[in-house]
């Protein structure tokens, strides 16, 4: 796309006026689309904000927002009244609020039609397959929005960066500070468009973000339109610099650091609450976004220093993995749901429960867990009276979170916290195991029901397990989900047995025979579907 094509664009779709503002990333997010639909390729956020000033002469940029959330604003610009973006930005309600002065934005009106999202990732899992066809993009893209939007948690702003520490490490030859520094504010540039795409559902621009920053060419001579694009960013970081950079320990560090924040903030607008109810399409959305990561981040830094490429691709599959473990943990949420809503099969499940033989379970679990008897004892009775009085899922999520909080208490502002929860994490699914074996083998109606309710409370109890480790370390969950695992064997003290390993005593229990069929369809019920 030549700049005299940009410029049209530019004053075909904007215009000056007092009073108003426009983010400056809402911005960059138009002229990314715009390239995506005409198969254009784009230029980084530096080379467009200097177009635009170039353009609109005068432009003053401003930060507004509240204080760690506030965002950069062109003062003074506003989308034309002709413009087809003025459309999407009015479907978009939270965006089409922010060009009013000092406005807060507010959340779109609930839709109830949901269907299948044809900007993001559901339709396919090839990025080539999954580019806008023709003028109409814009408005599949404002549909997408206005549907989805809703479930996201839009108001989050980048955190700011942590200082980069040089430590003391003599610079690389032919590097200097300004180059570390013009590599910092690239860097978050480029992560504040990322933000910006994903807040808007824009999943394969992702994959454009990163070709563009690394500067990927498809060619590796790079032809004349390539090395145009990536003039701009020349000018301010050539990229003999940039691959130096790449292998310079203090800038992998900070890269590392920046990256982690950067996803924890994505986890937790895509997923802010990872019991409330997602639509099947977004959830799938995310979980094929998920999948692509790594091989869209890998290809865009082909170039590139491999120091650089682990440190990167350790954070995005940090960041995967957590999408793909919160979109399952949300499915059973809902699935759980349904069945902590059922009058008869909670009946069901407590007459069944009620004959488990939780003695018999406790000595056998011992001998691997080691728990106190008072501490098991407290917690079947807590169970049984929690289920009797049909508590809700959330209010179920505040009981296990308050397990959590009793077990690890006396570890609290301990160095063994994160060793110590751990092993809870173990021995919770050791003993769950040792229910459900006895509830299987007892040929329980209710069967599929405990499977189901086991299943998300596992994964519910690894999520909270997951944040108190990164709050005891000071750290995201990210940072910790992506930690290489150097613990050694000592690291687990206790031997932990499969289940059925472990002999039973009562001759009485009746053989397993099929399940009911009612708690079939709970079962098969119990997961998303992989595409």
């Amino acid at each position: 796309m030549n700049q005299k094509t940009q410029v049209q664009w530019l004053l075909e779709n904007y215009e000056t006026a007092e009073g108003v503002s426009l983010p400056r990333s809402t911005l960059y997010c138009h002229y990314l689309l715009h390239c995506q639909e005409q198969k254009l390729e784009p230029v980084n956020a530096a080379s467009f904000g200097k177009l635009i000033r170039s353009v609109f002469m005068g432009l003053r940029t401003r930060r507004l927002g509240t204080r760690g959330n506030s965002k950069y604003h062109y003062y003074g610009l506003r989308i034309k009244a002709s413009s087809s973006l003025l459309r999407l930005m009015e479907d978009q309600q939270h965006l089409a609020m922010r060009q009013q002065p000092f406005s807060h934005k507010q959340r779109l009106k609930p839709v109830h039609k949901l269907e299948g999202i044809t900007n993001g990732t559901a339709a396919s899992g090839s990025s080539s397959s999954q580019q806008q066809q023709g003028s109409g993009g814009l408005s599949d893209i404002s549909t997408q929005v206005q549907q989805y939007q809703q479930f996201l948690d839009a108001s989050r702003a980048l955190p700011e960066f942590p200082e980069l520490d040089l430590q003391g490490k003599a610079l690389p030859e032919g590097i200097e500070l300004e180059h570390i520094k013009s590599f910092q504010l690239l860097y978050r540039e480029h992560c504040e468009a990322i933000l910006d795409v994903m807040v808007n559902l824009q999943f394969t621009l992702v994959e454009t973000l990163w070709k563009t920053f690394w500067r990927f060419s498809e060619s590796q001579a790079g032809d004349a339109g390539t090395m145009a694009v990536h003039s701009e960013s020349e000018k301010r970081l050539p990229k003999s610099c940039l691959v130096l950079l790449c292998k310079y320990d203090p800038v992998l560090r900070w890269s590392h650091d920046c990256d982690n924040t950067l996803y924890q903030g994505l986890v937790e607008i895509l997923i802010p609450d990872v019991l409330r109810p997602i639509p099947s399409a977004l959830t799938q959305a995310i979980r094929n976004f998920a999948k692509s990561l790594e091989s869209w981040l890998t290809n865009a830094m082909m170039n590139i220093p491999e120091e650089m490429v682990r440190i990167k691709v350790t954070s995005a599959s940090a960041f995967a993995q957590t999408l793909r473990r919160y979109t399952s943990l949300n499915h059973l949420a809902q699935a759980a749901r349904a069945v902590l809503q059922n009058t008869a099969q909670i009946n069901q499940m407590l007459s069944d429960l009620n004959r488990v033989d939780f003695a018999n379970v406790q000595e056998q679990a011992s001998w691997v867990c080691r728990c106190e008897d008072r501490v098991v004892q407290r917690l079947e009775q807590d169970f049984k009276l929690t289920l009797q009085q049909q508590n809700s899922l959330e209010q179920w999520a505040a009981w296990l979170d308050g397990v959590v909080s009793q077990v690890l208490k006396p570890y609290q502002s301990s160095t063994a916290f994160p060793k110590a929860a751990k092993l809870f994490l173990l021995k919770w699914s050791f003993y769950s195991s040792m229910v459900i074996r006895d509830l299987t083998l007892r040929s329980a109606a209710s069967f599929g029901s405990f499977h189901l309710i086991r299943l998300l409370y596992d994964e519910y109890m690894y999520y909270l397990i997951e944040h108190r480790v990164a709050q005891a370390k000071g750290e995201t969950p990210i940072a910790v989900m992506g930690e290489e695992e150097e613990e050694s064997d000592d690291e687990c003290q206790e031997l932990v047995l499969p289940a059925d390993s472990v002999p039973l005593d009562d001759e009485s229990l009746e053989p397993p025979t099929k399940l009911a069929r009612t708690d079939q369809r709970v079962l098969f019920a119990a997961g998303p579907a992989e595409n």
